[in-house]
């Protein structure tokens, strides 16, 4: 039996969004702290056109990989928002984790 080459790429990608939304299920999201963003120290720059990235978010204490908008940032930190279980959601991450998607 052969792959269905012509939806391979909408297949991955509602998979990968059904794994997602199980692992929202089970484990929150870790977000970076306060203490870790020194938003008091490091000024927060908002793009008016953000950017789509991919960025890795910790569930719990499994890392995977997401795809979303880069919306806000530090020069350590970036905000990305991206959908997931049918609701915006939004996490701070560090810089070094975030790609961005050309």
């Amino acid at each position: 039996m052969g792959t269905n080459r012509r939806y391979a790429a909408q297949i991955d990608e509602r998979m990968n969004q059904k794994i997602l939304d199980q692992l929202a299920a089970r484990y929150p999201i870790q977000a970076l702290t306060e203490r870790e963003l020194r938003l008091d120290l490091y000024p927060v720059t908002a793009d008016p056109q953000p950017r789509r990235v991919r960025a890795w978010v910790r569930f719990g204490a499994i890392a995977s990989q997401i795809e979303g908008d880069a919306i806000a940032w530090t020069p350590r930190a970036v905000q990305v928002e991206f959908r997931l279980d049918g609701r915006d959601q939004r996490v701070w991450v560090w810089a070094s984790a975030v790609d961005r998607v050309e």
